[in-house]
């Protein structure tokens, strides 16, 4: 797709957002959810997993077009429902296209694009979070069936979700080497969601803590081969990070935007604030990191849709653009003041929905950590 076709799309995307989100945003944003009815205003539109097969109800374009709709919600300040679109197209889709049976991909597929089915990927527990190693929720085999038990916690969508991808201990004692992925119908028995998570940000992603209790799963709920878990969660890691950074390069892009916007028309001592050199020079080096983060997305994108992305680039990017991303965001909201403060102004917004950033989909830290051992070995 080259990028006349992207710009068409995201022009489209950016006028659907504009008409059933932007007037609706505040709202929700104090309700700390969306309606579930979002979902399938979305699928309407044709903006959810449009990177999946034409068969199964898709547009079957490019996983460029899926970034292209997170950078665009992410510019527009809806982060929380840029992080929940994320994880339904970007993640969730994806993993059952890959690595789903048929008749998988038959079942969850088309309800995914069209919105009727949210996807949730269910991996952090209470004790297991960037160390997806330690996980504890198991699943023993009792015939045709599976029995899961367990819980995860910090699940993105884990309220409206109608399937989750869950990690589980198969073959105890062998850690990762015994890890698999199941696909978990929300209306079994024995699946509940805990009360919706409160956090600092990023409030129109609802998160919720999941428990299963003895949840009869069929042997065809099995993602990919058994004990492979841990595998296919490490090959899909690196389109999870691209997609964390499309989220930190056009948030930095939107929050500087409405920055720029705001000091042309705020007065201190008889003139604007944009006209102060410390202004003009704050601007310039947030200007200087988004165009340098940004290049690099891009770079690492095109390798992506060239099957060519390596866990070492994703996970430089995605340590560099979230660092990024908050830094630049909290010079912008330094410019705003006393203003910069309330949830009045949308800088504030852009600020809060940063930080998690940094911590989902692998911490700075661990980033930093894979870097290394790409340099120097274990």
């Amino acid at each position: 797709m080259d990028n006349e076709e992207l710009t068409l799309f995201r022009d489209m995307a950016h006028r659907a957002f504009e008409q059933e989100i932007s007037p609706h945003i505040e709202e929700w944003e104090a309700q700390h959810i969306v309606p579930r009815e979002m979902w399938n205003t979305l699928g309407a539109a044709g903006l959810l997993c449009p990177d999946m097969p034409e068969e199964y109800g898709a547009a079957g374009t490019t996983a460029q077009v899926t970034f292209t709709i997170i950078e665009e919600l992410s510019r527009m300040g809806f982060g929380g429902i840029a992080s929940g679109y994320g994880i339904h197209s970007n993640i969730v889709a994806p993993y059952i296209e890959h690595f789903g049976t048929e008749e998988q991909k038959q079942q969850w597929l088309p309800i995914m694009v069209s919105g009727e089915a949210v996807g949730a990927l269910a991996m952090t527990e209470p004790g297991a979070g960037s160390d997806v190693q330690g996980i504890r929720t198991n699943a023993v085999q009792d015939g045709d069936e599976w029995i899961l038990n367990g819980s995860k916690i910090f699940i993105t969508n884990g309220v409206h979700a109608d399937i989750v991808i869950v990690a589980a201990i198969t073959d105890p004692g062998k850690g990762a080497k015994g890890t698999s992925l199941f696909l978990v119908d929300t209306s079994l028995e024995g699946f509940s969601t805990g009360k919706k998570i409160e956090k600092i940000g990023q409030h129109t992603s609802d998160t919720a803590e999941l428990f299963f209790q003895d949840v009869r799963l069929p042997a065809a709920s099995l993602l990919g081969e058994l004990n492979k878990g841990f595998v296919i969660m490490m090959t899909e890691l690196p389109r999870e990070r691209l997609g964390i950074a499309a989220q930190a390069v056009a948030s930095a892009e939107g929050a500087m935007d409405i920055t720029v916007d705001y000091v042309q028309e705020r007065k201190a001592f008889g003139q604007t604030i944009g006209s102060f050199q410390n202004t003009r020079f704050t601007l310039a080096d947030v200007k200087t990191e988004i165009a340098i983060n940004r290049a690099f997305y891009e770079k690492c994108a095109d390798a992506y849709t060239r099957g060519e992305l390596s866990s070492e680039d994703a996970a430089i990017l995605k340590y560099a653009s979230t660092e990024m991303q908050c830094k630049t965001i909290d010079d912008c909201l330094q410019l705003f003041g006393g203003y910069g403060y309330t949830a009045e102004y949308p800088i504030s917004r852009f600020y809060t929905d940063a930080r998690i950033q940094r911590i989902y989909g692998g911490t700075s830290e661990i980033m930093r950590e894979l870097v290394a051992r790409s340099i120097l070995g274990r």
